[in-house]
């Protein structure tokens, strides 16, 4: 008998019969298409859609943490090298201690510096009379210690001054000029040469007995006669650095040479300033020490290491610790502040970087090349 096609009622029904369990209620339907759903959901999200939730989080940490994490081990890398070079870092603690001495010495010794006694006058160094008779007393019984400390300050707040001073307006005229070039380079550089013709010494010497010996004139004449060396170094540096590729490219996009000097050339000048700057330190330091003693620089009742060294020339022979120990003073700031000099000249020098990380014997002349150089 020939097959009978089933009906389109049929069919629906077949097809229900087929998709819907017997038994199976709306409510049933609903259930599991609503299951059926949220499983999907959740699959696409896993696969192809971003968690908002941890994103957000994750962006929350990273805004706080970039400049942290990257600060820290920097921070750190440089401890580990100040702490590998034995001198560098006895230098650094040297340094450290002068300046505490200086800010807060006074606070501590109050007018000891001044208190005299004629009765203890000239006493050696002994631990007898308590801790400001450790490095003995003066001809008029003051306590040596405490005007070593009072002198730490008064030497310190005319170096320091005086080499802030130069550093600002040598570097920005050596900049200014040395990126510029053509007439304002020569202008400046002329000006460097003229000062520089005089000997700051001399130059010092005459202008203090003109006017009366002081503090403030003793830092403005140091500050001037020093700002030729951070201008020429600064001229030197700027005109090298203005025909490399990235200050053209900086030029080319339209930015102004006011902001190419500060973001561009500047970042790579200030170490070479900065070493500069402290080697200075200790020759302004010396040249104040020197007037002082010649008896134009600071005057009594102030008191520096150069006057103490001055006022006990006379009892080298029977009371050396007048003389001697201020001069140590002058002695181990400079020569630290020389070798800390050299250290940071070397750690900021990306060239020169590596040689701290390797052992002291290591660094001398045999060390030319890098150890992931070598093959």
């Amino acid at each position: 008998m020939p097959r009978e096609e089933p009906t389109t009622a049929d069919s629906s029904v077949n097809t229900g019969a087929d998709t819907t369990p017997v038994g199976t209620t709306a409510a049933d339907t609903r259930d599991t298409t609503e299951v059926s759903t949220a499983a999907d959901t959740r699959d696409a999200t896993a696969v192809g859609a971003p968690d908002t939730t941890a994103a957000d989080t994750a962006a929350d940490i990273g805004a706080d943490t970039p400049a942290d994490a990257a600060s820290s081990p920097h921070r750190a890398n440089w401890w580990r090298m100040l702490g590998r070079d034995r001198a560098a870092a006895v230098a650094a603690v040297v340094l450290s201690l002068v300046v505490l001495v200086a800010l807060f010495g006074r606070l501590v010794i109050g007018d000891r510096a001044q208190r005299q006694d004629l009765d203890s006058s000239l006493r050696p160094p002994s631990l007898g009379d308590g801790v400001y008779g450790l490095f003995g007393t003066d001809v008029l019984g003051r306590s040596v210690l405490a005007r070593l400390i009072d002198a730490a300050a008064t030497t310190l707040s005319v170096a320091v001054p005086a080499v802030l001073c130069s550093l600002l307006i040598g570097s920005a005229l050596g900049l200014w000029a040395g990126y510029h070039g053509g007439r304002r380079e020569s202008l400046a550089m002329r000006v460097a040469d003229v000062i520089l013709s005089f000997p700051s010494l001399l130059i010092a010497v005459v202008v203090l007995y003109v006017f009366s010996p002081s503090a403030l004139n003793l830092v403005l004449i140091l500050a001037v006669a020093r700002i030729p060396v951070y201008l020429r170094t600064a001229r030197a540096e700027a005109a090298e650095l203005r025909s490399r590729l990235f200050v053209d490219a900086a030029r080319t996009f339209g930015t102004p040479s006011r902001s190419i000097i500060y973001r561009h050339i500047l970042p790579i000048a200030l170490p070479t300033l900065l070493t500069v700057a402290t080697l200075d330190f200790c020759f302004v330091m010396l040249t104040e020490s020197s007037l002082s003693f010649l008896g134009i620089g600071i005057q009594p009742p102030d008191v520096s290491w150069g006057l103490m060294v001055a006022q006990g020339r006379q009892y080298l022979q029977t009371a050396w610790w007048i003389t001697v120990l201020p001069g140590l003073a002058i002695v181990f700031t400079t020569v630290s502040a020389t070798v800390l000099a050299a250290w940071v000249r070397m750690a900021t020098d990306p060239a020169q970087r590596w040689r701290l990380t390797l052992p002291t014997k290591r660094r001398g002349a045999s060390a030319a090349v890098p150890p992931e150089l070598i093959p």
